[in-house]
């Protein structure tokens, strides 16, 4: 499954990504907004979580609104989850130990969407955008 340079090489195959640290922790930025970053889970979230707080690795991302948070968390609670510290927030965090390539590359694809300006996100339309585009008889381009 997927580790930490697997996250770096997803998000910075992103346009106009970087990375770097906030908190000592890697973070992954479009112009300066962070969009994915490793978030290790505090002792309040642990204790919150109780058995289900994860040993591994965590990964935080944006999701575009509430709606697709609760559908990431109903679909693959073994995957995402989330912490009352990100309550009225739309971030997911993810074990990322049990995030396969397809699954990151679309995480981070979205998390980048939501957080890189509309005009940039307009240049770099994703490949389910243009396939959709295509279908409804508009040009990607």
């Amino acid at each position: 499954m997927a580790d930490w340079d697997d996250v770096a090489r997803t998000c910075l195959a992103l346009p106009e990504t970087s990375e770097g640290t906030t908190r000592g922790w890697r973070q992954w930025q479009v112009r300066t907004k962070g969009f994915v970053w490793e978030r290790p889970l505090g002792t309040k979230d642990a204790a919150e979580l109780g058995d289900a707080a994860p040993t591994g690795p965590v990964v935080a991302a944006y999701v575009p609104d509430d709606g697709a948070k609760a559908a990431l968390l109903a679909a693959e609670p073994e995957v995402y989850f989330t912490t009352s510290h990100f309550d009225g927030y739309p971030i997911v965090l993810c074990r990322l130990d049990e995030l396969d390539q397809q699954s990151l590359t679309e995480l981070a694809a979205e998390a980048w969407a939501c957080r890189a300006p509309r005009r940039l996100v307009a240049e770099h339309p994703s490949p389910a955008d243009r396939t959709a585009a295509v279908r409804q008889g508009r040009s990607g381009r």
